[in-house]
């Protein structure tokens, strides 16, 4: 019986925050996947196990969950006072889709350790000592990202004493600074709010008239209030993971929100757009006990979030979608900013359902419209496994 055989693909497997994903250096890419197109999706799906009916990805590297079916793709950047370009691409479990359209927030942070390392970064700006600083332009979504990498001894640091909840082990810190969360790639300024408005009245099918921040910074975003839909804001993901119906009304509430922000023009178009908007819901703070069995007090935090990725209720937090809560934070007004507790921040420590995060932001106005120059965060990352992906030959 004739077969194909597998062909074999240089790749990284990291983690970055609270998800892990398959790296590759776009030169290393077949020269059919180094374009955007059918065969580099058909290629990433393989990679990972998708589709996969029975929604465990056995066959390929993903983890079964949003938060590790991923991937990157990284190469030297042609554009000015930039290092690498930084392209992501969320895999579907179940569907053969990759979705193109947002970034990760949380393997943001793993993209300069791995540029550096795989000799994209040019050597004169990594010293021997100290924190290198890397320029990612975010290719989806076209915003700036700095990373402040460690060194030691000219290498990445990966080890450390940093604690991220979510994660089980200390790592080494990496800062990240988003820039002009909410510009457009031309430069001009995109809407950070696209109604025009800190809340709206959304007319939601079955629910009713919900008040709603949709936002775009880091990732575009529907915040909601917590009890208007049922919930305290202390959930974890079993609570609302098994519920069929739950996730439907999340669902319905995402399509019917990404039409009003002008993402989709049909309501039938969400199927497609798996990735983007985010749905999140917030609360006012109360104590609650994080999924590790840590007790979270209600003075630990200035709010609690819960937020929706590819379907289900996050683990943690995504790290656009903790951009686009500390930029709500800090506009007085939004629903997020109301559940820290109104007024003016420059800060916020939120509880998610692995435990808190802090995020910072500034925001101004500017001829009437509110800007915000830059979020930033920290997080850590981590080489998992390098070496090479296989794939049959025949994938794409």
């Amino acid at each position: 019986m004739a077969h194909v055989p597998q062909i074999r693909i240089a790749a990284t497997y990291m983690r970055g925050g609270t998800s892990k994903g398959v790296f590759f250096r776009l030169q290393d890419l077949p020269a059919a996947a180094q374009s955007p197109g059918i065969a580099r999706d058909r290629l990433l799906l393989r990679v990972i196990g998708s589709p996969d009916p029975y929604g465990k990805q056995i066959d390929g590297m993903g983890g079964a969950t949003s938060s590790t079916s991923k991937t990157v793709i990284i190469a030297k950047s042609s554009r000015p006072d930039h290092d690498v370009d930084y392209l992501f691409g969320q895999v579907s479990i179940d569907k053969a889709l990759v979705d193109w359209s947002g970034n990760c927030g949380n393997l943001s942070a793993a993209v300069g350790p791995f540029a550096i390392s795989a000799g994209l970064v040019d050597a004169s700006r990594i010293p021997h000592d100290g924190v290198a600083v890397v320029r990612i332009w975010q290719a989806n979504i076209g915003k700036t990202i700095i990373s402040h990498v460690p060194i030691t001894n000219g290498a990445v640091q990966e080890t450390g004493d940093f604690e991220l909840d979510g994660v089980t082990f200390p790592a080494a810190e990496v800062q990240l600074e988003f820039m002009d969360p909410a510009a457009e790639e031309d430069g001009a300024g995109g809407a950070m709010f696209p109604t025009g408005n800190l809340v709206d009245d959304l007319e939601v099918p079955g629910i009713g008239v919900l008040k709603a921040t949709m936002i775009n910074a880091g990732i575009p975003t529907i915040f909601v209030d917590a009890e208007a839909i049922g919930y305290q804001g202390t959930e974890l993901q079993d609570a609302i993971n098994g519920d069929d119906k739950a996730l439907a009304k999340f669902e319905t509430i995402r399509a019917h929100g990404a039409l009003r922000m002008g993402l989709i023009k049909h309501l039938d178009e969400i199927a497609t757009r798996q990735h983007t908007p985010k749905v999140a819901f917030v609360a006012k703070p109360r104590g609650y006990v994080a999924s590790s069995g840590k007790q979270v007090a209600a003075g630990d935090v200035d709010l609690l979030v819960r937020a929706m990725s590819m379907g289900k209720l996050h683990h943690a937090m995504m790290g656009t979608a903790a951009v686009a809560i500390g930029t709500a934070a800090a506009i007085p007004g939004t629903l997020v900013n109301l559940a820290a507790g109104g007024g003016e921040r420059e800060a916020v420590r939120f509880g998610h359902p692995s435990g808190t995060l802090r995020v910072g932001a500034q925001a101004s106005q500017i001829d009437g419209e509110w800007a915000v120059k830059k979020a930033i965060m920290s997080r850590s990352a981590r080489v998992l496994m390098e070496g090479w992906i296989r794939v049959p030959g025949d994938t794409f």
